[in-house]
């Protein structure tokens, strides 16, 4: 698992840039030095490998050893291998890559790094590979990256933006572990860093509830939430837009334990067949979960829009911020479905082909069980929203990634990351039991801990960051 870097005389790719003069009267854009990309023809690789590594550098050429340095990642059928190309097809290096456990779990492994003679005379080539594999690695769901680098290579790799893990032996030489950045989880979370500076003074939801998914009405039992859609979304697909609607509010409700009572909506549109398509991917929802749209409000003639208003009972509302440190992390999903068309890797919609008892046995298992907390998994994702429910139980989280329920149509990346139609994080005491959900699937996969943020916990032990700060800023509840 050696990673060997050429010799560069600078840090990019030499891609025959052009000047504004070039720019401006429509000059064709020069071809680049070298491309990078997946190649399933690996002779060339293997060959250069030996070169490098055995021949060259005697790493796997010590007494006891088979003069190879193949090892079972190579038999692997999903390992990538990158080789960068010049313009005239010649082979200049390459990098393997591919997941480190059997089930895919988000954790990726590269290694291999050799670049030809050839490579080494051109700029970057090296550098090149390392960008791409951890670029190829992340759009395949990866949330680590590790390499065994080469001692002396770990300046040129931290120069890359990759970080110390520990010191490693790899075939008696020494060698340094180091990770790449992998900033998803973070990103997906950091849309709801403004909301703190934002609402501070509002005091929303009232004591015990600041931050939650839905608001207790003073004075009864009745709990209101209420979220707008992207308008982006109400443009681009305006059925789905009026069905999630619906969907998004009912989750807040069912985060706090509370049976719906109705639905508001405010739409608006172009024209009234575009209003149309909105008010029906509503109607759908609401009949569907067998919830009554009781009023609203509707505009033609202006930009897309739409918000949604649901209204629920509970005379004991379930708090986002009840959690403690020690207390056991259950996510409860629904598997079923897959990604919604036009939104690979971002809204899985598993709610539009289920049964209204189906939809309503989700509904009602957080106030059938009760737990300490709960909160809906919202955009800001799995990791994201655990952060929020921690925060507001002034505390902080730890997601072990291999317990995580998650379908097999989505990567472990994706499915941290994207809006999961109906799922619902819960923190309670050790042996309680989870929720009875009807076609969704639970099961621990955390635990509250003091501090703040959110870890996640690899099956070697590994502490990762996920979410290393709070994310709203609106503090405990």
């Amino acid at each position: 698992m050696t990673l060997r870097r050429a010799p560069s005389r600078g840090g990019g790719i030499d891609t025959g840039g052009l000047g504004l003069g070039e720019v401006l009267t429509g000059a064709a854009p020069a071809r680049p030095a070298f491309t990078i990309e997946p190649t399933g023809d690996l002779a060339a690789y293997h060959v250069l490998r030996r070169e490098v590594f055995v021949e060259e550098q005697g790493l796997f050429g010590g007494p006891g050893s088979d003069g190879t340095d193949r090892d079972d990642r190579d038999d692997d059928p999903r390992l990538v291998v990158l080789a960068a190309h010049d313009r005239d097809g010649t082979f200049l290096g390459g990098v393997r890559l591919g997941p480190v456990t059997d089930h895919d779990i988000g954790w990726w492994f590269g290694g291999r790094l050799a670049v030809t003679r050839a490579g080494r005379r051109l700029r970057g080539v090296g550098a090149a590979l390392v960008r791409a594999a951890r670029a190829h690695a992340e759009a395949a769901g990866a949330l680590r990256f590790d390499a065994e680098v080469q001692a002396a290579n770990e300046r040129y790799f931290a120069r890359l933006g990759w970080s110390r893990v520990r010191d490693v032996t790899v075939a008696g030489r020494p060698h340094v572990l180091m990770r790449a950045p992998i900033g998803r989880l973070a990103a997906a979370a950091a849309s709801k860093q403004p909301l703190g500076g934002l609402l501070d003074g509002f005091h929303l939801g009232g004591a015990g509830f600041v931050g939650d998914d839905g608001a207790p009405v003073p004075g009864t039992d009745v709990i209101a939430a209420c979220d707008a859609i992207l308008p982006s979304m109400v443009e681009r697909d305006p059925e789905w837009a009026g069905w999630c609607g619906v969907l998004v509010n009912l989750n807040d409700l069912a985060a706090m334990g509370a049976a719906p009572l109705g639905l508001l909506d405010s739409v608006a549109g172009r024209d009234t067949a575009f209003v149309g398509r909105v008010l029906a991917g509503l109607r759908d929802a609401a009949r569907a979960y067998d919830v009554p749209v009781l009023g609203g409000h509707t505009q033609v003639g202006v930009p897309a829009a739409l918000s949604v208003t649901a209204l629920g009972r509970t005379d004991a509302p379930v708090p986002g911020g009840g959690g403690r440190p020690g207390q056991r992390v259950r996510l409860t999903a629904d598997l079923g479905g897959g990604w919604r068309p036009g939104y690979s890797g971002r809204q899985w919609d598993s709610t539009s082909t289920r049964r209204t008892a189906e939809l309503r046995a989700m509904l009602g298992a957080v106030g059938a069980a009760r737990p300490a907390a709960a909160k809906d998994v919202s955009m800001a994702g799995v990791a994201g929203t655990l952060g929020m429910l921690a925060e507001a139980g002034g505390c902080g989280a730890v997601l072990d990634v291999a317990a995580v329920p998650r379908p097999a149509g989505a990567t472990a990346g994706d499915w941290l990351t994207c809006f999961p139609g109906f799922a619902v994080l819960t923190a309670d005491d050790a042996g309680r039991p989870g929720l009875d959900a009807g076609p969704a699937t639970g099961a621990e996969c955390g635990e509250l801990v003091p501090g703040g943020g959110v870890a996640l916990r690899w099956p070697d032990g590994e502490l990762t960051d996920a979410v290393p700060a709070a994310v709203t800023g609106m503090g405990r509840a």
